[in-house]
């Protein structure tokens, strides 16, 4: 079991593409809610699907963080150096039967309503030994599915989440899934708070499941508004096209990404370096005050 721990917050970007606004303000709100309550701010890098990811985000990600003065308080994680982790994480979970291999197709899946995890074990104990032959590509999936799972989001209250389907841990690729390798690093880490933005709260129960099975007390999570892209219809994000922040005006960006959270700064902040900007922010945080309006940027 994992033990009491100060607050131990962290950003987690993927390098599918620069930072941009959206993530800026993630960025923000996970550093000023550790940093005001007296916390760590941890970095780590998804790095976890090659296919996804865009040549060079990685160091422009941190080079951002860096020109907004973002400054995480510990090493720099990467996942994909974390793998012997998170086979041994596997390993665990097959010793207690909790994982088996799934090989639905995408299109079985559809043409079910969604994955069946009843038929599928089952024909998973018909093959026998063969289920687990290396020549045929299968997805790991944790045994998670039914009931529900209650829990208290820092802005969004009371939340409850049945857990429809279980969780795909290893990707049919071969790859280890998100779902795996986030919960699997803070517990690693001792993550105590999870800020986040709101596109991420569907998947807060089957991941808070996952954590106690391994035998950890899941963190506390926030979910914060989502920056909409054009039209107002989607969240801003790097599969839309959003454009990347220019570090030039980070003071801008940061007075910027501020208001968006709700919080009103003089105007001859915009002057200072970010800096003296983060730090009347975190003198001033207060979580009563974000506003929660999922919006576009005006």
């Amino acid at each position: 079991m994992n033990t009491p721990h100060a607050y131990i917050g962290r950003f987690a970007p993927s390098p599918t593409g620069p930072l941009h606004f959206g993530s800026l303000v993630c960025a923000l709100g996970s550093y000023l809610d550790a940093v005001a309550h007296g916390g760590h701010w941890l970095v780590r890098m998804e790095d976890l699907d090659p296919p996804r990811e865009e040549p060079g985000a990685a160091d422009r990600i941190l080079k951002s963080l860096e020109a907004h003065a973002l400054h995480w308080h510990g090493p720099l994680e990467w996942q994909s150096r974390r793998h012997a982790l998170y086979e041994g994480t596997l390993a665990e979970l097959a010793a207690r039967q909790l994982i088996y291999p799934c090989r639905c197709s995408r299109s079985q899946i559809r043409l079910h309503g969604g994955h069946d995890n009843a038929t599928c074990r089952t024909q998973v104990e018909a093959l026998g030994p063969s289920a687990l032959d290396p020549q045929s590509p299968c997805a790991l999936r944790l045994v998670c599915a039914g009931g529900e799972e209650h829990f208290h989001d820092i802005w969004r209250g009371a939340q409850c989440q049945r857990i429809g389907e279980d969780t795909i841990l290893k990707r049919r690729d071969g790859l280890y899934a998100y779902q795996l390798a986030v919960v699997v690093d803070d517990i690693d880490q001792r993550v105590s708070h999870v800020v986040r933005g709101a596109d991420l709260l569907d998947t807060t129960g089957a991941q808070r499941r996952l954590f106690r099975l391994l035998g950890a007390t899941p963190p506390q999570f926030g979910h914060l508004p989502l920056v909409l892209g054009p039209g107002g219809h989607q969240k801003l994000s790097k599969q839309n096209h959003a454009p990347a922040i220019d570090d030039r005006r980070a003071a801008e960006n940061l007075c910027t990404a501020l208001e968006f959270l709700g919080f009103h700064t003089p105007v001859e902040l915009a002057g200072e370096r970010p800096e003296p900007i983060l730090k009347w922010a975190a003198a001033r945080w207060q979580r009563h005050q974000v506003d929660m309006r999922d919006r576009q940027l005006h």
